[in-house]
């Protein structure tokens, strides 16, 4: 067989299409795996955007509310009753706050019962934030590591491009082309998996943080109205409340 019939049978094999759809399917199963794999995790990206964005504002609308609240009150008993039924993080801080100042009850030292009840706040408030970061860990990871894994499927194409050109004995760019082109196909994809994530894992880094700023703000309005209780000689508010 002459040369250049050998490079029409090799062109006559070659897909005539290269569509990204096309050069999926004639890609290597390893390319192929690897482009899969990089679609998953642009899902994954998209998805925990739209569920974390839902919380995020939910939960934040939700402290503001509760914030409004308790900043109108003048003792924790009545920022208590004024959340009565609620539940949330500010809530919480209160019932905590409640807890202590009850078991603290026969303590004189009032420093030692502020004290007391700033480390259960803080830890509360610290445990809030990390599970609002849960989650956005995954955005890390493939915002990380999308383009590796793109570039290992290009890497893995190209030398089977190189190992076809080898066995067809030809240069011709008609050989060439398509499976270089399905090799880059993987770095496309893995860059599309990677630059939303690290976005969207920015965006929420900032978000999270002004959400820790609000519990931070409730936390020490609960303290303010401890203190103040303390000062006028309230240490104890409802049983119903500090048994929760």
């Amino acid at each position: 067989m002459t040369e250049d019939a050998q490079k029409t049978v090799d062109a006559s094999h070659l897909p005539r299409d290269l569509s990204p759809w096309n050069m999926f399917l004639s890609a290597d199963i390893i390319v192929k795996a690897v482009m899969i794999g990089l679609a998953l995790a642009s899902v994954v990206t998209w998805t925990v955007w739209l569920a974390k964005s839902l919380e995020l504002t939910w939960a934040k609308r939700r402290l503001s509310r509760a914030f409004a609240s308790i900043h109108a009150s003048s003792s924790l008993a009545e920022a208590a009753q004024r959340l009565s039924g609620r539940k949330g993080i500010v809530a919480s801080l209160i019932e905590l706050a409640a807890v202590e100042l009850h078991l603290s009850a026969d303590v004189p030292d009032k420093g030692g019962i502020k004290e007391r009840v700033a480390s259960r706040l803080d830890g509360l408030a610290s445990a809030a934030g990390r599970d609002m970061n849960r989650g956005t860990g995954v955005l890390a990871t493939i915002g990380s590591t999308s383009p590796f894994v793109g570039l290992f499927g290009t890497v893995w194409g190209i030398m089977n491009s190189f190992i076809g050109i080898s066995e067809a004995q030809t240069t011709n760019l008609a050989v060439v082309a398509p499976g270089i082109a399905e090799a880059l196909l993987a770095t496309a994809l893995g860059l599309v998996a990677a630059i939303p994530a690290v976005i969207i894992y920015n965006q929420f880094a900032r978000q999270i943080g002004g959400y820790r700023a609000m519990i931070a703000e409730a936390s020490a309005e609960v303290q303010r109205l401890v203190s103040r209780d303390l000062d006028r000689g309230l240490r104890v508010v409802p049983a119903a409340r500090a048994a929760e």
